[in-house]
């Protein structure tokens, strides 16, 4: 397949440091090239919103945003009344689509999710391009409050996968300056805060040089050898998906890792009852950044604050939680917590979450001999 100019895969090593730094490109091929500008080093924002201002909601296949964005969305339902509710974000490079296994097994439990395309990804507007992590975070808080006026007296729920888990951490904690999301609780599923102060040194300089030099430049994951999931024929799948990106944009990767940065550094401000999930071989998002962020959560679950840490460790997940081979599990796990928080999950992934370190260093994990 033939490359365009903005497309050009290149093989010094400083940029296959940068690729693998932020691995979340796993699946490869060729992107469309796309000449609209980006702002690269701001947060970003939303665009004004119109006169006379959108009323956001959803409708059968769409998400109508506060500035009048239309994102493609997705909703699964269960077939009588909702118990609970999930509003899910999806991973970096991926869709709304990415929830369809696991929400169906939700919605058979009575919990009805809603997911959007985020900006930049999908068919979503600014494909390919970085939307800035405040216009993410005030989609998500948006989006929560239209479902929250929908279900008036359900448990809803902010779930976020991979880079979603960074946007539902920044929405919830306001970091970025927008209204935070009205939810009860998040679901972080190997969420993405691998920040710049976990990264080594050459990926850091790469990163800083790239976004300056070539900013346009797409990379893809092709020759780092990473396995992102068991589920062979679901990558398979992926790869034939035109909606899915198979190469990134420099100046997106530059705009993530700002995100993960963000994610990270706001842990400790993240009140809200929470469940953090995480894979023994996920190969994308390093134990150590994880265990900083769940290291920097509050502590306690004291009833006056509201807080409630979960924990849940998956001897043979991946970074595709919901969607390796053992997704199905998983799915169940959220769907139990989401409608029992105070019940232990019915995989045992959290009967280990008070050792600590956590995530355990791999010698500890079950089974590891």
């Amino acid at each position: 397949m033939r490359l365009s100019p903005g497309e050009r895969r290149l093989s010094p090593r400083p940029l296959r440091a940068l690729a693998a730094a932020v691995a979340l490109l796993c699946v490869a091929a060729c992107a469309p090239a796309i000449d609209e500008d980006v702002r690269v080093a701001g947060i970003g924002t939303a665009r004004a919103a119109p006169d006379p201002k959108p009323v956001p909601h959803f409708a059968e296949t769409s998400f109508l945003a506060a500035d009048g964005q239309r994102l493609p969305a997705r909703k699964w339902l269960p077939s009588g009344e909702a118990k609970a509710v999930i509003l899910a974000l999806h991973g970096f490079n991926d869709y709304s689509n990415a929830f369809d296994a696991p929400a169906t097994i939700w919605a058979r439990s009575g919990i009805a999710t809603y997911a959007y395309d985020q900006r930049g990804f999908g068919g979503a507007p600014g494909r390919a391009h970085w939307a800035g992590r405040a216009a993410l975070a005030a989609d998500a808080a948006t989006a929560s409050h239209v479902l929250r006026q929908l279900y008036p007296r359900r448990p809803l729920y902010l779930l976020g996968e991979s880079m979603g888990g960074a946007v539902a951490v920044v929405a919830a904690t306001g970091e970025s300056g927008t209204p935070m999301p009205e939810v009860d609780g998040l679901v972080l599923a190997a969420p993405a805060v691998w920040g710049r102060a976990t990264m080594q040194l050459l990926p850091k300089l790469a990163l800083w040089a790239g976004v300056r030099v070539f900013p346009a430049l797409s990379l893809t994951g092709r020759g780092l050898g990473i396995t992102a999931s068991d589920n062979i024929q679901m990558l398979r799948a992926l790869g034939r998906d035109p909606l899915v990106l198979k190469s990134t944009r420099i100046d997106a990767i530059y705009g993530l890792v700002d995100l993960m940065d963000a994610a990270l550094a706001s842990a400790p401000r993240l009140s809200q009852r929470v469940l953090v999930m995480y894979g023994a071989h996920d190969e994308l998002v390093p134990r150590e950044p994880v265990r900083d962020f769940v290291a920097a959560l509050p502590e306690g679950a004291g009833a006056d604050a509201g807080t409630e840490r979960r924990l849940a460790f998956y001897p043979q997940g991946y970074h595709m939680l919901l969607r390796d081979l053992a997704g199905p599990q998983v799915a169940e796990d959220v769907a139990s917590w989401v409608l029992r928080p105070q019940a232990p999950l019915p995989s045992g992934a959290d009967t280990a979450e008070d050792r600590r370190p956590w995530p355990p260093h791999r010698s500890e994990d079950p089974g590891s001999g």
